[in-house]
């Protein structure tokens, strides 16, 4: 697999708490150089990414994130925000506490309400597979085909594990065939890249595409 190959299924990630518009630059930039998928940055940076980089960048960015426990009132605004400031993809957090309790049809009508407001534009569910059993992972794909979303995504990176192989593997299983797979978190050389692309992942979350693959 070349390296355009792989880039083209990039969403080149900066969501540490302290990034600075110095490093959502060095991001955006290496994106654009590198043909990226997307950008996927902290909501607050979005509209100057669109002013500044018009539509040479792709925008996704997150929602009730990293921990979504938010409100689906707050989801909803939060969506309708980032789409109003040039985001043309939506990365939601999944409320963790509902999937636990098997409140599952709830989780659904969250999803499907953000799904309407993001309309043609992309709407991905992480689910945080590392908090979830093999029953409740089986559920999500379900939940997730039900509710219209565009992908399901492992991970925010942000809990106490990552993307891993098995668990897309039983995605590929239980998904419906307008879903498609996005692995995130602790995704660091080409070669996990090529495994998770390979594996039927169309999308790849990762900081350290530019680092690995560029020039």
């Amino acid at each position: 697999m070349t390296k355009q190959e792989i880039f083209s299924h990039v969403d080149h990630t900066q969501l540490k708490a302290f990034a600075k518009w110095e490093d959502i630059v060095t991001l955006c930039d290496d994106a654009v150089r590198y043909k990226a998928a997307s950008v996927c940055v902290p909501p607050a940076y979005v509209k100057r990414i669109h002013d500044t980089y018009k539509d040479s960048v792709r925008i996704c960015t997150v929602v009730g994130f990293p921990l979504g426990y938010s409100t689906a009132a707050a989801k909803a605004a939060e969506t309708k925000e980032a789409l109003k400031d040039g985001a043309e993809e939506i990365d939601m957090v999944v409320n963790i506490g509902d999937v636990k309790s098997g409140l599952f049809e709830k989780v659904e009508e969250e999803i499907r309400m953000l799904k309407e407001i993001c309309g043609g534009c992309i709407l991905k569910v992480i689910v945080e597979t590392c908090y979830l059993t093999e029953e409740e992972k089986i559920a999500m794909c379900r939940t997730v085909t039900k509710a219209g979303a565009d992908y399901i995504k492992t991970s925010t990176g942000f809990g106490t594990g990552g993307a891993v192989l098995e668990d897309i593997l039983l995605f590929q299983k239980h998904i419906g065939p307008g879903v498609k797979i996005k692995a995130a978190g602790g995704i660091r050389t080409k070669e996990d890249m090529e495994t998770f692309l390979n594996a039927g992942c169309d999308r790849i979350g990762t900081s350290s595409a530019a680092g690995v693959l560029g020039d």
